[in-house]
C-alpha cells in the first residue's frame, strides 16, 4: 500500500513490493497471482461471507432481509479499517486497470448473490435485481464512509442507504 501510494500502481514493480516486504519475488507469487491482487486480498473472503449469510438465512426471511443481514455483516468486517480502505480506494480510483478489476470482482459477487437468492427460491429477474441493489447500497455507503471526515459507522451508513432505497421504492 505504501509503495502504491508513493509511486503509483503502474510504477510499482513486484520486485519492489517483495523487497519492501522482505520476500523474494518467488514467495510473492506463491501468495498473489499478480500485483493487483495485493489490493484485492480478502475479497474472496468478503464474497464468501456475504453469500454465506444470504444462503444460510432461514427460508422464512424475505430475500431483501437476507441481503440486508449480509450487508451488515460485511460492513462489520470493514468497520475497523477506515484509513486502509481510504488508501486502497484512492489507489484503485487512480488506475483504470484497477477500476476494471474492481468491477469484475463486483460482477462476480453479484452473480454469486443472485445464485444464492435463486437457491432460496427467488426467481429471475428478482434475484438479479436484488443482488445488484444490494451491491449498489454497499457501494454508496462505502463511498460515503471513506469520504467521511467524521469516521461514521459503515453499518449505520448502510442502514441509511437501505432506508433511502425503501423511500425511493415506495415512491415517496
Amino acid at each position: 500500500m505504501t509503495l502504491y501510494g508513493e509511486r503509483g500502481f503502474e510504477n510499482t514493480t513486484v520486485a519492489e513490493i517483495a523487497e519492501r516486504a522482505g520476500l523474494t519475488e518467488r514467495t510473492f507469487f506463491r501468495h498473489y497471482a499478480d500485483k493487483r491482487e495485493v489490493l484485492f486480498e480478502g475479497s474472496d473472503a468478503f464474497a464468501e461471507a456475504f453469500i454465506g449469510i444470504v444462503s444460510k438465512a432461514p427460508a422464512s426471511v424475505a430475500p431483501i432481509d437476507a441481503v440486508t443481514a449480509g450487508l451488515k455483516a460485511v460492513a462489520a468486517l470493514l468497520q475497523d479499517r477506515p484509513e486502509f480502505s481510504r488508501q486502497r480506494q484512492a489507489i484503485i480510483v487512480a488506475s483504470p486497470e484497477l477500476q476494471e478489476r474492481e468491477l469484475i470482482k463486483f460482477a462476480s459477487l453479484s452473480a454469486g448473490l443472485a445464485d444464492a437468492l435463486r437457491a432460496r427460491g427467488l426467481g429471475d429477474p428478482a434475484a438479479s435485481l436484488t443482488a445488484e441493489l444490494a451491491l449498489a447500497v454497499f457501494r454508496v455507503a462505502y463511498d460515503r464512509w471513506i469520504e467521511d471526515d467524521e469516521d461514521r459507522d459503515l453499518p449505520q451508513l448502510i442502514r441509511e442507504s437501505l432506508d433511502q432505497l425503501r423511500v425511493v421504492a415506495a415512491g415517496a
